[in-house]
């Protein structure tokens, strides 16, 4: 088996390849390296299953050329990360939807299998108990760029749908909910590396906002793994899926958690969402995925808890000073 994974030298897609090849696939993983590394995938340069493409899924010859090699695609390459969301709002939405287009024309015309990632920013405002994949998306005005990439994404999955329901294409649209571990950096946003960095080096740990919204967190290996057993399972092609962990904590209380783990010096402070990112911006409460649909289908399940989470994004980034 030939896997095409975009985005294969970012934080999650490298941890995919990995799992890949280890399962015996073929790999080969394009990448602009916009926020993806060479660093991600230097471990993987000597496999001979695996090859590294430094381009754009914007480039249709390009992607052409590999769709037709490959006989899936796993599709991570996205613009990410609330921070380069907002301020680049355009580039990011055009990454989003035309290399998504891009992705999923190419795999109509040589009839390949499609999994897109999507996220679980397509539920917006929602603040409702466990979120389901059928329920309402609730955002703010589309004049806040906050809310472009829930748009762009929501587009992405319309996407996806499409080319299933009307061209028979069998994709697969997966919700991630906050994926966290080893190479993840907090230079787009990301928590729990940005805290983590912070605490290591006894900085004042920041957090935007009050505190107390909530999320919940998913170790990168119990991500990488559902991903690669839902694109195996004929009834999951034309449906979506949360991919997540149910166990929620405050922001303020999973600061105080990194504080301890590291045994940090680091105090806590706040900054104002308006300081932080743009006038206005708008964030939610709560963030906890309904993960009872993907449970069903493949037995997924948390191996990790974010304890032993927070842990290993300690150890990576120790490792890397």
């Amino acid at each position: 088996m030939i896997s095409l994974v975009t985005g294969g030298a970012g934080f999650i897609g490298s941890h995919l390849c990995e799992e890949l090849l280890k399962k015996g696939d073929k790999v080969v993983a394009i990448d602009n390296l916009s926020t993806g590394s060479l660093e991600n995938i230097k471990d993987l340069n000597g496999n001979k299953s695996f090859e590294f493409v430094n381009g754009s899924i914007l480039d249709e010859n390009l992607m052409d050329k590999f769709t037709e090699r490959c006989d899936r695609i796993f599709h991570l390459a996205a613009a990410v990360g609330v921070k380069l969301i907002v301020e680049s709002p355009l580039e990011s939405m055009r990454t989003n939807i035309k290399g998504s287009e891009i992705v999923l024309q190419m795999a109509c015309r040589y009839r390949k299998q499609v999994l897109v990632t999507s996220t679980s920013e397509i539920y917006g405002k929602n603040k409702e108990g466990l979120l389901k994949e059928d329920d309402d998306r609730i955002l703010g005005s589309p004049l806040k760029s906050r809310w472009s990439y829930s748009t762009s994404k929501a587009v992405d999955e319309l996407l996806a749908y499409y080319y299933y329901k009307d061209k028979g294409i069998p994709t697969v649209i997966v919700r991630l909910f906050n994926t966290v571990g080893p190479r993840q950096t907090g230079n787009y946003g990301m928590v729990i590396p940005t805290f983590v960095g912070q605490a290591i080096r006894n900085e004042p740990i920041t957090i935007y906002g009050t505190g107390k919204q909530k999320r919940c967190f998913l170790h990168v290996k119990d991500a990488v793994g559902a991903l690669m057993k839902l694109v195996d399972v004929p009834e999951a092609r034309g449906d979506v899926f949360n991919i997540g962990s149910d166990q929620e904590i405050s922001i303020e209380d999973l600061a105080k958690k990194i504080v301890a783990l590291t045994g940090s010096k680091s105090e806590i402070t706040y900054i104002p969402y308006n300081e932080a990112y743009e006038e206005g911006f708008e964030d939610m409460e709560r963030r906890i995925p309904d993960i009872s649909k993907i449970s069903g289908l493949i037995g997924f399940k948390v191996n990790y808890d974010l304890d032993s989470i927070i842990e290993s994004v300690i150890e990576y980034q120790k490792g890397s000073a």
